[in-house]
């Protein structure tokens, strides 16, 4: 079996490493260092623990790997999701470029569209569903996707947009980090830059912060860690090495989580105090057929509104099995009421619920309790 065809268990559990070296761990620990033997001339790989790190290197394989099965590409590992997006966007784009982002997604990209305007930036923005992005490519140097967009699950036609933009003479960025790559492959749909926040699905147990930028354009890679060698975002030896140790259950925790979300949002359907439910696997889910056309799984998100705040809220007290939390991606199933944020333009009972890893059924039953309870008495 070559490495293109290998099933992504295989791929994830064996992602970056090392050749093996007797007596040597499988797996080699975190490397701990502002700086490296460097007599001479600099030539070596590893000189200062700004722009490179052994441990980094083995992550960022590893992540390669799973991003693009079989082929060349490159990846530069950052602190924290948010450090990724901004390294894409202030290495591509200059005063008076263009870019296209959505207006559905991440809580911070507002943040962002302030700040690149005050950079010169001209930012235009459109919803993710319906693909309407691309009426707004003329002229444009960036397209920003994020699809399933976060929180409200819309999806686009990835490959229908970035041929667009391409033709359009526009590099096509796609945040990744709903789906992880076991989910969606943005660079095989056309993307010139695959972008994740790593706290979230890919390393899956909520304890780390990172993030990632895969290309396959080694130009393009090298302007992303330039930027990451001038800003220092870089990730913590240790955070590196506990990432790469997660991802060897990347494919285990993607195929629990999936599902338990699928049998989460089945099990709201029936429910009339719910509205507003999406979840791309769902065969009624609005996204559904783009979804099924290039995810190859659906996630771990669910996302619905309950009839008011106060009503959301004692679903959210009633739950045993799920955390009050605002990430997603993780062991634990979380969810919390969007809307406490005020960044999201989601009703006062929006709520985001991740799936874990627990038992399905169990998970179910408590979704369900949590709901009898919520309903308010006469």
């Amino acid at each position: 079996m070559t490495a293109t065809h290998q099933g992504d268990g295989t791929t994830a559990v064996r992602a970056g490493l090392p050749e093996p070296v007797k007596y040597e761990p499988t797996l080699p620990g975190p490397v701990f260092a502002a700086h490296f033997h460097l007599p001479g001339e600099p030539t070596g790989p590893y000189t200062y623990g700004r722009d490179e790190n052994p441990t980094w290197t083995h992550l960022e394989r590893a992540i390669g790997e799973l991003e693009a099965p079989g082929e060349t590409v490159e990846t530069v590992t950052f602190a924290s999701g948010m450090a990724a997006i901004s390294a894409v966007l202030m290495s591509q784009l200059k005063a008076g470029d263009a870019v296209v982002m959505p207006d559905d997604g991440y809580q911070v990209l507002p943040l962002v569209h302030e700040q690149l305007r005050a950079f010169g930036v001209e930012v235009r923005t459109a919803p993710t569903g319906g693909d309407a992005q691309a009426a707004l490519l003329d002229g444009a140097r960036l397209l920003w996707i994020e699809t399933p967009s976060n929180p409200g699950l819309d999806v686009c036609d990835v490959r229908r947009l970035a041929d667009a933009a391409h033709a359009a003479g526009a590099l096509v960025a796609v945040d990744n980090t709903l789906a992880t790559p076991l989910g969606q492959r943005p660079l095989e749909l056309g993307a010139d830059f695959s972008v994740a926040s790593d706290t979230k699905g890919m390393t899956g147990h909520g304890d780390i912060l990172l993030g990632h930028v895969t290309c396959r354009d080694p130009r393009l890679a090298a302007g992303v860690r330039r930027w990451r060698k001038i800003v220092g975002a870089i990730p913590g030896p240790m955070e590196a090495w506990l990432a790469h140790r997660s991802l060897a259950t990347l494919q285990l925790r993607a195929d629990r989580q999936s599902a338990n979300a699928l049998a989460v949002a089945q099990a709201l359907s029936g429910r009339a105090e719910v509205s507003g439910l999406r979840h791309p696997g769902l065969p009624t889910d609005p996204s559904h057929r783009i979804a099924a056309g290039q995810m190859r799984r659906f996630g771990c998100v669910v996302s619905f509104c309950l009839p008011d705040r106060v009503h959301a809220e004692r679903f959210l007290e009633g739950l045993r099995l799920v955390e009050g939390a605002t990430s997603f991606g993780g062991v634990r199933s979380t969810a919390e009421r969007r809307g406490r944020w005020g960044g999201d333009a989601v009703p006062e009972g929006f709520i985001r619920f991740s799936a874990g890893a627990e038992d399905g059924e169990d998970l179910v039953a408590d979704v369900l309790r949590a709901l009898d309870e919520a309903v308010p008495t006469a």
